[in-house]
């Protein structure tokens, strides 16, 4: 499988050279728009709604409406300046109780995969978060966006979940909910019964898109059994690394981490606030 992502992940003053490779497999059917009289594809055209003259793709740059059709044009300089600390590096800043957090903040999965000279380490990290039960909360700058994560592991593999910011999320307050209701003891002793005779093992494998199947069978009935075989070609790219002493840097970095920080005398220079221009009104 083509990563999606080539690095590191920093664990300490260990770097475990990793590529993160997407755990998501798409199955949605796409559909074209075409013309029901004739059968030919649709096609749209990118208008200037001033003019209503078509505009090419190497005039069109992306904006962000500040005010009232007021637009500052951000381009790839823009976001890749937005994070001064983009790196190949997925940082792990803290370690968490893996039932700390809430589902709603998961957001999208990624296999981790080392890389060669990095199998040792990689192992001593999933091993070390399933016996202490931990999720590595961590950073990592995908494409031109930063995104904060969390690592755990799952069987043989590290997963790497991207997760949401709790300002992504609406308030749970902005929503009417029941407090409270007159259950009777009996009522929730039969709930909870219920629950109890319909608890199973968790097998994914069981469960399979019953839609996607009946629709794709429309499909195939209605092209006479001509359908289209998906492209299950793979790539694999086998990169070099060095071996590292683990143990010497994991001693090194709970040393670190014990030791208090020296003061000195000296006093670091203020950050000069620069002032901002005023950006021009479009007409």
């Amino acid at each position: 499988m083509r990563p999606v992502w080539t690095g590191a992940i920093s664990f300490g003053l260990v770097n475990i050279p990793v590529d993160l490779v997407s755990a998501e497999s798409r199955n949605d059917l796409k559909f074209h728009m075409i013309d029901s009289r004739d059968q030919s594809r649709i096609r749209y055209e990118r208008v200037n709604e001033e003019t209503g003259e078509e505009v090419p793709w190497n005039q069109i740059v992306k904006a962000f409406e500040f005010a009232d059709d007021q637009y500052v044009v951000v381009t790839d300089e823009d976001f890749q300046k937005a994070d001064v600390k983009a790196s190949k590096t997925i940082d792990i800043e803290t370690f968490v109780e893996r039932a700390d957090i809430d589902y709603k903040f998961f957001d999208k999965p990624y296999y981790i995969r080392p890389r060669k000279g990095g199998e040792k380490a990689y192992v001593l990290l999933r091993e070390a978060l399933k016996e202490s039960e931990r999720v590595a909360i961590s950073r990592v700058v995908i494409r031109t966006r930063a995104y904060l994560s969390a690592i755990y592991a799952s069987g043989d593999a590290l997963i790497l979940n991207l997760l949401r910011f709790s300002q992504e999320l609406k308030a749970i307050e902005d929503i009417t909910l029941p407090a409270d209701a007159d259950i009777k003891p009996r009522e929730l002793k039969l709930a909870l019964t219920l629950i109890e005779d319909m608890t199973e093992p968790w097998d994914p494998a069981q469960y399979k898109d019953e839609y996607r199947a009946a629709l794709m069978e429309r499909i195939k009935a209605k092209a006479k059994g001509q359908g289209l075989e998906p492209d299950v070609s793979e790539e694999e790219e086998e990169t070099g690394g060095k071996v590292i002493d683990i143990v010497e840097l994991l001693k090194q970095s709970v040393d670190t981490k014990k030791k208090p920080a020296r003061k000195t005398g000296t006093k670091s220079t203020p950050r000069t606030k620069t002032s901002g221009t005023k950006r021009k009104k479009t007409s």
